[in-house]
């Protein structure tokens, strides 16, 4: 039952009213309703406050009616409905279909990101007749419920309780690649303005980092060359962060402090990783108009002539820098005992400003003055040595029994840097004489290299920032790490098959999307729930994402006769916990359309 006003001789009256279908003359199921009590003129009962007749539906929804005749139908609201279907034995509708019902959030976090309206104009500026927002939602949409090639995508669009595409054309998937990979800076833009409206985004912090992608195919690409220029092909062999032998493709990432991805750009697969990152900054980052921000990134993308195109760009930084490869000057000022501070146990660290004269990306020379930070930490430290645990322990033995070893080649490699000089068999890459070895091996070095081990070095430009502000401005970088493990295991990102270099960007910016989406949820999710410490799947963000796409994946619905629909598995633990992050009520109970809309038209992303 509900209180509606209407009209009537233009006066305003208040009645209730319930709903019931029927069968029209055409045989068509419409609602129709029933009037259920005339209360009256509402100027008879409005107390002057603002917005009466929303307190007064409130009111009786609560069981607390403003006006006294509605009480005797408040017990007769609060009776539960009941549902009766009648089923013949052999008809299809026997059969059960549950399908996605979860596009209604991901529809409505797609559209908040000013990503449908985006591609709707995209679509008429440039009158594609196939319906491009519908492969781009199932695109991004089976990426997160259900990631697969792009055929076996487009063919899960039945699996939707409402199918996105309204073309039977599947072949338009790879027209629709290519409108991704001309607009992607529209896509990222649009994006990264709907987050800076609806969410405050504000980075401060700007973290970056590298990872990439195998394909399953035997041969690099070849470079051309197109007017003279030579274009250089994407899948190229490089070092695999999985240590695949396939070629790969090199994918630097951006990412603002709450963990959610500002933009990407794809390199060759044999591109080092610190030369990815002046030229992704030039790409992306230098166009969104961000203010100053401090980048953040790990020592592989350090290098003095990234750092300068940062500070020209008049940003700051934060990097990480190897110890071992730093002057000796400075490595023994990091293992001087004087100046350290202890936090804690098993944790201690100092500073201090230091000038250096670089080279800049031109190849000119210049000062940079900037804060290192060194620490120590237990941790740390024993987690280095157990990754070298059984090196050092072939050391120990050596110095117990040297006569009584056989050096192989292997670990003749190893101690290659600790030799003093190296006698080795050129044949078997052994070493001549082990009896000799210790003699050999350059205690200074190996003494250096363990005492180092548990030491951290980051460097800034922000020289007046608390040390201890700056580790943990540091650490962020675990967020985009987890975001990398989402590509790739809950996204499934790679392998990678499709094959030209504009549908290779066009499947990273896809991923882009899907994560962003992902991110967004685990976003409001922690925000709305209360953490719970025993839980060590508890991740910062409220629940990790491969526990998002479980969740999203249960929530299904499935059809009824007379225009009913039944929610399958909201009593999920971590779907119910999506669903009151959202404020989506769901009860036990059968559902009409109407109630449909109103589920989906009350969700809230940007609160």
């Amino acid at each position: 039952m509900f209180i509606e006003k209407v009209l009537n001789n233009g006066i305003e009256y208040l009645r209730l009213a319930k709903g019931k279908r029927v069968t029209n003359e055409k045989g068509k199921k419409v609602v129709r309703r029933d009037i259920i009590l005339n209360i009256g003129p509402l100027s008879k009962f409005d107390d002057g406050q603002p917005d009466y007749l929303g307190r007064l539906r409130e009111s009786f929804k609560n069981g607390t009616p403003l006006i006294d005749s509605l009480l005797p139908y408040v017990s007769a609201e609060k009776e539960p409905d009941k549902y009766t279907f009648t089923f013949t034995q052999g008809d299809l509708a026997c059969i059960g279909h549950p399908k996605y019902y979860a596009q209604c959030l991901l529809d409505k976090v797609f559209s908040e990101l000013g990503l449908a309206a985006l591609f709707a104009t995209l679509k008429h500026d440039s009158r594609i007749a196939y319906d491009l927002q519908g492969f781009v939602r199932l695109l991004v949409f089976g990426r997160i419920l259900n990631p697969g090639s792009k055929y076996s995508t487009i063919s899960q669009d039945d699996d939707y309780s409402t199918p996105l595409l309204k073309s039977d054309y599947p072949y338009n998937v790879y027209d629709t690649l290519d409108i991704l990979y001309q607009n992607k800076e529209k896509i990222i833009r649009r994006m990264n303005t709907s987050i800076v409206n609806g969410m405050g985004r504000k980075p401060n912090l700007v973290f970056y980092d590298v990872t990439n992608f195998f394909f399953e195919i035997e041969e690099a690409d070849e470079d051309f060359i197109i007017d003279g220029e030579t274009i250089k092909g994407l899948r190229k062999n490089g070092v695999s962060k999985e240590h695949r032998k396939q070629p790969i493709v090199q994918m630097g990432l951006f990412m603002d402090e709450m963990g959610i991805p500002i933009t990407i750009e794809a390199f060759p697969g044999n591109t080092l990783d610190q030369a990815t990152l002046r030229p992704a900054m030039k790409k992306t980052v230098n166009q969104l108009g961000f203010s100053r921000f401090i980048l953040v990134a790990d020592r592989g993308l350090c290098s003095y002539k990234n750092i300068c195109h940062v500070l020209d760009e008049g940003h700051g930084y934060i990097v990480s820098k190897s110890i071992k490869k730093t002057q000796k000057t400075e490595r023994d000022w990091i293992l001087e005992p004087a100046g350290y501070q202890e936090k804690g146990d098993g944790f201690r660290y100092k500073s201090r400003q230091y000038t250096r004269t670089i080279d800049d990306e031109n190849g000119e020379k210049r000062e940079i003055t900037e804060q290192v930070v060194v620490y120590w930490s237990e941790s740390f430290w024993k987690r280095e040595y157990h990754e070298h645990e059984s090196f050092l322990d072939f050391i120990q033995k050596l110095r117990e029994s040297p006569s009584s070893f056989r050096v192989t080649a292997s670990q003749s490699k190893s101690l290659e840097r600790f030799f003093k000089k190296e006698v080795v068999n050129l044949d078997t890459g052994e070493l001549l004489d082990s009896s000799k070895l210790l003699s050999m091996i350059d205690e200074k070095k190996l003494e250096e290299y363990t005492a180092l081990m548990g030491y951290y070095q980051i460097t800034t430009s922000e020289l007046e920032m608390n040390p201890l502000d700056v580790i943990d401005k540091y650490h962020g970088l675990t967020m985009i790490e987890d975001l990398f493990r989402e590509m790739k295991g809950t996204l499934d990102t790679r392998p990678v098959f499709v094959r030209t270099p504009e549908h290779i960007q066009a499947h990273l910016l896809i991923c882009l999307m899907a994560l962003t989406i992902l991110r967004i949820i685990q976003k409001v999710l922690a925000e709305k729930t209360a953490k719970n410490e025993d839980d060590k799947r508890f991740w910062s963000f409220g629940l990790s994402g491969e526990r998002v796409q479980r969740a999203l994946q249960k929530w299904k619905i499935e059809s009824f006769p007379d225009e009913f629909y039944r929610f399958v598995d909201i009593d999920d633990a971590d779907l119910k916990l999506i669903l009151n992050a959202f404020e989506i009520n769901l009860q036990p109970q059968f559902y009409s359309r109407g109630d449909l809309k109103k589920i989906k038209s009350g969700i809230k992303v940007f609160m």
